[in-house]
């Protein structure tokens, strides 16, 4: 095993921290943070990505709404894993953490296992339907210090989505690595069906919910239990 690539939501980190805690605020602040920066480069981008989205929902006979606030809300509501959105997002919680607002959230287990596996010479791979600045944002502001110096690659839906094996080899040929040495660890089945199709290693994390004998994937509840 030469990498490890990891899902974040139920994997690093409590979905609740995501649920509870990220989307509210970016919900509550879209429209204060697009009045004060939708002038910048940047956010424009997301804007127009955002509208090519919409424009898209309307050829499939959806009725999203027009107004950008409105479309980011409506996106939210379906969780719909949006490049634009995930873009937006994250340039809001950078805002929060930023102010102090917002602090990133890791289950006790990680740090020392980011710490194992590099200390192995293992590389350590994030993969995320949220953008890689809000990932950094998490890694960097957690309890336990600032952990993206462990973390040697960082990917979003920009690479392709989670449940597409492409992805998968997209991500192993950026690590420079076959996909046979790379484990992927998540708590989606799908994600991870997609992964071993592509030819990696899996293991199902369930931190908080009762084992599912029907997965083909191993099960691991903390990353202490993850072998190499």
């Amino acid at each position: 095993m030469r990498a490890y690539l990891l899902d974040i939501e139920g994997t690093t980190t409590r979905v609740t921290f995501v649920y509870d805690v990220l989307f509210p605020y970016a919900r509550e602040h879209v429209a204060s943070f697009l009045e004060r920066h939708r002038a910048e480069d940047r956010v424009r981008a997301d804007l127009v990505r955002l509208e090519e989205e919409r424009s898209a929902d309307l050829a499939q006979g959806l009725a999203p709404p027009e107004e950008p606030v409105a479309y980011v809300h409506w996106l939210m509501d379906r969780d719909r894993k949006s490049t634009g959105l995930k873009s937006l997002q994250g340039k809001i919680w950078e805002e929060g953490y930023g102010t102090g607002a917002l602090r990133g959230e890791v289950y006790a287990d990680v740090p020392a296992a980011f710490e194992r596996w590099r200390g192995q010479g293992r590389e350590i791979a994030i993969f995320s339907s949220g953008s890689v600045l809000a990932q950094k944002l998490l890694f960097g502001s957690t309890p336990y210090g600032d952990l993206t110096a462990f973390i040697g690659a960082f990917f979003d839906t920009t690479t392709g989505p989670k449940v597409v094996e492409a992805s998968y080899r997209s991500i192993a040929r950026a690590l420079g690595l076959a996909t046979e040495d790379v484990s992927f660890v998540s708590d989606i089945g799908a994600e991870l069906d997609a992964a071993r199709a592509a030819g990696m290693r899996t293991a199902l994390c369930v931190r908080d919910a009762g084992s599912d004998s029907r997965s083909v994937h191993p099960i691991v509840r903390t990353f202490d239990e993850i072998q190499s």
